[in-house]
């Protein structure tokens, strides 16, 4: 088993997990469905694939949100494509100046493939909708032998340096993480956002079971204080002042 890691930052960021019509909400974190999506447009999947989309529904999906970022609401107006009459006015959320590690675990074989498809996209990556570019490349790296939660505590911390410098100088950080649980693991919450079919006239969605915990990871800031070295002068700067004494 691997664990491919995606670092999702940009500007704007939307991801809908019960959005419906008019008001389009975002969820303060990335959601499978969405994760998968872009994955699957990176391979360039057909949207009405769902033999491959069931596949790449057994990845077990999790989430580390380094910088929450802020929800903004904004508006947007439309005309019929044919007939030219308005639309109704629609309401759309976003998650603005967020960072995420995001990490799926599967097979070595299916994790490699979705590694060379965000290395050469057919279709670019969006964070949740077409309007929400990253503002960095996605991929992090392929984690060989290790679990889900292994992946999530080992990656660095990727928020912005003006968000670390109000993050006071404690050597570690506490990042809160939204993993896929395991058969055995209990105190679960669901959320509606496991994919079963992408295509427009039958999206559908299953619950599943995620659960919250914290995870410390080094201040690359403090530890790089921490670890500087002092330069000693190889001379004594005294020593012509005391040979004239």
């Amino acid at each position: 088993m691997s664990v491919l890691t995606l670092r999702l930052d940009g500007p704007l960021q939307a991801w809908g997990a019960s959005a419906r019509f008019a008001r389009r909400t975002t969820e303060s974190a990335p959601t499978k469905s969405g994760v998968i999506g872009m994955l699957a447009a990176a391979r360039g999947m057909d949207r009405g694939d769902d033999a491959e989309l069931a596949r790449l529904a057994t990845l077990r999906f999790g989430v580390r949100i380094d910088q929450p970022g802020t929800r903004v609401r904004d508006y947007q107006t439309a005309r019929h494509q044919i007939t030219k009459a308005s639309m109704p006015v629609s309401e759309r959320y976003y998650l603005a100046d967020a960072v995420f590690v995001a990490a799926v675990e599967g097979e070595d074989e299916l994790v490699d493939a979705l590694d060379a498809a965000l290395r050469a996209p057919v279709h670019a990556p969006f964070l949740g909708r077409r309007s929400c570019p990253p503002a960095r490349p996605v991929r992090l790296g392929v984690h060989r032998g290790a679990d889900l939660a292994r992946a999530l505590r080992d990656e660095p911390w990727q928020a912005a340096p003006w968000y670390r410098k109000g993050s006071g100088r404690q050597p570690t950080i506490h990042l809160t993480v939204l993993r896929e649980a395991g058969s055995s693991e209990d105190g679960a919450d669901f959320l509606r956002d496991q994919p079963l079919s992408f295509a427009a006239e039958r999206r559908r969605h299953a619950l599943r079971p995620v659960v919250t915990e914290t995870v410390e990871v080094p201040h690359p800031d403090v530890q790089a204080v921490t670890t500087a070295t002092v330069r000693v002068p190889e001379h004594d700067p005294l020593a012509a002042l005391e040979e004239s004494n």
